[in-house]
């Protein structure tokens, strides 16, 4: 809809050869013969241009627009050829995958069929209804609104339709339970609109003895092996009821709802055998069992990862205690001993989904020591119940500081090993979702304001290989340090542009004057932010990069730039009062940083303007006395030492920049 009929026409004139090879003696040559074809006109009809080489022949040629229709049948199979799925199925020629098998295509304009065809099926005006209530082939007699419609009445909705029809179903079925409600989940309901052509719901019921499982377990089995949604109370207390979305209109017997009940009760069986076998073995014992379950091929067990996990998380307990915030190294340090035990365990064996979440359940439930407080086993089972947090930017971060640090040590044993033996992320694949675990910690230290440094967290992560088998095999090749470095600092981008919304130049500028402290870059990027908009820090910017491109151009020409700034060569008034401010300013500056008060640092900063700009106006910097010069430019390079801390003023795009 709202295509154009066709291409428009585009005229051009083009130049072809010389006149003195077209034309011998006022008769045309092969070569003009040869353009003649080439641009579709007859000799006669060619033109003389003068360029600055000379005379050419030249032609007027009209590249006539193609039809839409055209084009479509010319770039919608490539298109279609090239849609990712994670998984694909071959089900014709070898090389041509798709989702699903393809038995029909419907491809129109207007009322007009594309002629293309795609994995050998010919495009037409007629699709199938929905496979069980319209079991029929039915003609689309025009794309747009009469195609919604045709397929409507074929009994398959839009997925906005089926999405509003699920919801509602899922309202009008809960309504018979007083005071209860469906449980909102986005994921699991994109996921049934994806899979229904003309949903229904239908609400089932359990037995309310398997309420005394955990509910993370029950919603489980209901979601993600079911997809079922979970039905509470007011106070979000789970319910003895489902609900299933059928690709149906209706279950009047209630033949299907008792299947679906049946088959729930033997998940939750299943589930509550593996709860009740599991807790014949506490998580203490299940420690050694680590040793026989591979955590990376290259990196030896779970049982190793733990260890190294465990010496992390003691280096990241005496910073954070040092800074002065509230850290338990007994609670961290048990935690870390027992996070990774849950993998043993028939309930994650069977309910891969739920590990970690596992371990803090049972660690609430067993005696892990005998002279353990209450609270601080509550604390234990907390952090490793939230270690694996969070698994997307959606998700929340760890809710206790123990937790963070767990989650912060495992994510970067994984990713230490991984960049050692040079597995790093490449373009679009990242097999070991490292992407996603660098994301995590930046998350964290982001949003708990950790006082952490990444190089130096990084360096301490590849130091607890030290001497494992497994360092054997680590990349000579490998950059380790610069590797990790360059990787983090494009997760810390994404986070702080594309997660916090800060524009791309505000970002680089903060990255170019340091990415190692997550939280120091946060608060520069709002305080640069904030002071953007004024006056004096947009000239301020723009001086940056006047003061950045001359030093570069010196450097080219290789022209001199003193150790120091010589007072006795500072000729001009603009320089020796430029000179004197820069320390003045600088000592300011200086405090405000070690305080982090950026906003008040670079307001401080901006007050440079005026000498800045005398400076600029007074002075030539690139004069031809070298002394004098050295000096300029040791004097524009120290203003921009001093000051590019916060960040690089030259990044920012000024409101001219944008003009141009």
């Amino acid at each position: 809809m709202g295509i154009p009929a066709a291409q428009v026409d585009v005229t051009e004139q083009i130049t072809g050869p010389a006149m003195n090879v077209a034309f011998i003696d006022g008769q045309p040559t092969p070569a003009a013969h040869a353009f003649a074809k080439k641009s579709g006109v007859g000799v006669s009809q060619l033109e003389r241009v003068t360029t600055s080489k000379g005379e050419y022949l030249s032609a007027k040629v009209t590249k006539k627009g193609r039809g839409a229709a055209e084009i479509l049948a010319e770039s919608l199979p490539k298109e279609i050829a090239s849609i990712y799925w994670p998984q694909n199925m071959y089900w014709r020629k070898r090389g041509e995958v798709f989702v699903r098998p393809v038995r029909w295509l419907v491809a129109m304009l207007d009322e007009e069929v594309i002629p293309l065809e795609v994995f050998g099926i010919k495009a037409g005006n007629r699709s199938r209804g929905h496979r069980i209530l319209a079991n029929r082939d039915i003609s689309i007699p025009r794309a747009g609104e009469p195609y919604v419609s045709a397929l409507r009445d074929a009994k398959v909705l839009s997925r906005g339709a089926r999405e509003q029809q699920i919801r509602e179903a899922l309202d009008a079925a809960t309504r018979t339970i007083p005071g209860a409600r469906w449980r909102e989940d986005k994921n699991l309901l994109d996921t049934v609109v994806n899979l229904t052509e003309f949903p229904f719901a239908v609400l089932g019921g359990f037995d309310p003895d398997f309420l005394g499982l955990p509910e993370e377990v029950l919603v489980t089995v209901m979601r993600d092996h079911q997809k079922y949604f979970a039905v509470e109370d007011a106070n979000h207390k789970l319910q003895p009821h489902f609900l299933a979305v059928l690709n149906t209109d209706g279950d009047p017997q209630g033949i299907i709802r008792h299947g679906h009940e049946r088959v729930l009760r033997a998940r939750f069986n299943d589930a509550r055998f593996f709860w009740e076998a599991d807790q014949k073995h506490s998580l203490r014992e299940r420690v050694t069992w680590l040793k026989h379950v591979t955590f990376q091929k290259d990196l030896g067990s779970y049982y190793e990862k733990t260890r190294r996990v465990q010496r992390v998380c003691s280096w990241l307990a005496e910073r954070i205690r040092d800074s002065g915030i509230a850290i338990r190294p007994g609670v961290l340090h048990k935690a870390a001993c027992l996070s990774k035990t849950d993998l043993t365990t028939e309930l994650v064996k069977e309910f891969t989904e739920l590990q970690g979440i596992v371990g803090g359940l049972y660690a609430r439930v067993q005696i892990l020591d005998y002279d353990l407080k209450e609270d601080v086993r509550q604390a234990i089972a907390t952090a490793i119940y939230d270690h694996y947090k969070p698994e997307s930017m959606e998700d929340p971060v760890p809710r206790t500081t123990e937790g963070a640090l767990l989650s912060i040590a495992d994510k970067a044993d994984s990713i230490a090993g991984m960049f050692a033996l040079g597995l790093q992320p490449t373009g679009s694949k990242d097999p070991f979702a490292l992407r996603r675990q660098a994301n995590g910690i930046v998350k964290i230290i982001a949003e708990t304001k950790l006082p952490l440094n990444l190089t130096q967290l990084f360096e301490y992560a590849r130091e607890a290989y030290r001497g494992s088998a497994a360092e054997k095999k680590f990349s000579a090749s490998v950059d380790y340090a610069e590797a990790v470095r360059s990787f983090f600092r494009e997760r810390l981008e994404f986070y702080l542009r594309d997660v916090l919304g800060f524009k791309y130049d505000v970002v680089n500028a903060v990255l170019v004057a340091g990415a190692d402290d997550v939280v120091d870059a946060l608060a520069r990027a709002e305080a640069v932010t904030q002071v953007r908009p004024s006056e004096d820090f947009e000239s301020i910017s723009a001086a940056f990069k006047r003061i950045k491109n001359i030093l570069r151009q010196a450097s080219e020409t290789q022209k001199q730039v003193a150790a120091s700034i010589d007072s006795n060569l500072l000729r001009e008034q603009a320089e020796r009062d430029l000179a004197a401010a820069i320390p003045q300013i600088a000592k300011k500056v200086e405090e405000l940083r070690g305080g982090r008060r950026y906003q008040q640092a670079l307001l401080e900063i901006s007050r440079l303007r005026p000498a800045v700009d005398t400076f600029f106006d007074k002075v030539m910097v690139m004069v031809d006395d070298q002394h004098l010069r050295a000096n300029r430019l040791a004097l524009l390079q120290t203003l921009l030492k001093e000051f590019s801390t916060i960040a690089d003023f030259s990044a920012i795009v000024t409101e001219k920049e944008k003009v141009q």
